[in-house]
């Protein structure tokens, strides 16, 4: 199968020139080893190659070698390769060296030392809707920060389109699949997370009956602030489990090692009102396919719970702003304070610019949604925090254009890095 370019090639030619190693870090099957390869000379796997574990123990330092840049795939099975990659970076003294890459966080009590200034970093997630061909990327995230007025683009996207994208979702290998097969593929994938892959993540194991509880309270409550306290709650409502609250944080450290769930942390600015800052984070699956694979949804399911379906559509927007924001050098936040006014994506650089973005399956909303922007960006103290660069209404369907108050509406299927 022909490569598909992504977004953070660009990404990892630049860091491999930089530093002697890149570390890609990404959930499973999102397509790290592929990219890796595109740039790589060598190849060490470690997870598949028996000779591995004898060389660990014998001569460590012949895994090394190899033409440049040499990867060194699931290096985390080996979690010591970390420091002799690192002190035969500083042999060398020599840019693009290794690449690592990595479907699980080694453990904390592992003894690591820190790769700075050695190491850059890579992180990857599954396939946006520009890289899948779904969006045309004419209005970039760039040009929003720049604060660009948007020409009208007539490209509109059905509303059974976009849910049949949610079911089948991003990973790589699902390209060119029919819904029905990519429910069968996500569901394997759902099943071996469950019974395999959060055991094997520290060599604890876990029951698949909980993890599987664990998820469903995960995936009802997808795209909400959902601390520990609900989530058990809820399975207490809804699965009849008697998952305490240790074991909930537990199975969410050992996902969160797996990369399967990505919190979109609060934003913190300075306002002008007395309302406090909420500073839980969003919950989101690292892709919203599994949250309808774990719920067991289909099609009809989602057209009939258009307000569900909102949560989902939401998820899948802010996944492809990281992709986007990542390239921009940016990251993803959420607002909420006690007055319970709320935002649903802050992407902010880090030279502090940022801009504000409003999600929206559907055009219906369009007006109070333009109106809550409005009134949000007034309560910014703009003498200690940057003005936005500009106000969005991110959409399902409709068209792309930029309204009389100077806030823009965006369709999904417009948006690019």
């Amino acid at each position: 199968m022909k490569y598909s370019a992504r977004i953070s090639d660009a990404e990892l030619m630049r860091k491999l020139d930089i530093s002697g190693g890149v570390l890609i870090r990404g959930p499973k099957a999102c397509g790290k080893t592929e990219s890796a390869r595109q740039f790589s000379k060598s190849i060490l796997q470690v997870d598949q190659d028996p000779q591995v574990p004898l060389l660990m123990g014998t001569s460590p330092g012949r895994l090394l070698l190899g033409d440049t840049p040499r990867l060194i795939d699931e290096w985390q099975e080996e979690p010591k390769l970390w420091n002799l990659v690192r002190h035969e970076i500083d042999r060398r003294k020599s840019p693009g060296q290794f690449i690592l890459t990595g479907s699980a966080n080694p453990e904390e009590s592992i003894k690591m030392h820190s790769g700075a200034g050695r190491f850059t970093m890579v992180d990857m997630r599954t396939m946006s809707w520009q890289e899948l061909g779904y969006s045309t990327g004419k209005i970039s995230l760039q040009a929003l920060f720049s604060g660009h007025k948007i020409d009208i683009y007539d490209t509109t996207t059905e509303l059974e389109m976009i849910v049949d994208r949610i079911i089948i979702g991003g990973f790589p290998a699902l390209i060119g699949k029919k819904v029905a097969q990519a429910v069968d593929l996500n569901q394997a994938y759902v099943d071996l997370l469950a019974e395999v892959d959060m055991s094997r993540v520290s060599n604890i194991k876990r029951n698949p009956i909980k993890i599987r509880s664990l998820l469903r309270a995960l995936a009802r409550n997808t795209a909400t602030q959902v601390d520990i306290t609900t989530l058990t709650k809820d399975i207490l409502e809804h699965e009849k489990s008697d998952i305490t609250r240790p074991t909930v944080y537990d199975y969410i450290d050992a996902l969160q090692r797996l990369m399967i769930i990505e919190d979109q942390p609060a934003w913190n600015p300075h306002i002008r009102s007395a309302a406090s800052l909420r500073k839980n984070p969003k919950r989101h699956f690292t892709d919203v396919s599994l949250a309808v694979a774990i719920l067991g949804l289909d099609q009809s399911a989602l057209l009939n719970d258009l307000n569900f379906t909102g949560f989902l559509f939401e998820s899948m927007v802010i996944h492809d702003l990281r992709v986007y924001a990542q390239a921009n050098g940016a990251q993803v936040f959420h607002y909420r304070d006690s007055y319970n006014e709320e935002v649903d994506a802050i992407i902010q650089k880090h030279n502090g610019d940022w801009l504000a973005c409003e999600i929206k399956l559907g055009i219906g909303q369009i007006e109070d949604a333009a109106k809550k922007l409005l009134k949000f960006a007034n309560n910014i103290d703009t003498k200690k925090t940057k003005p936005p660069k500009s106000l969005n209404i991110i959409t399902g369907t409709g068209i792309s254009f930029t309204r009389n108050d100077g806030v823009n509406v965006i369709s999904f299927s417009s948006l690019g890095f």
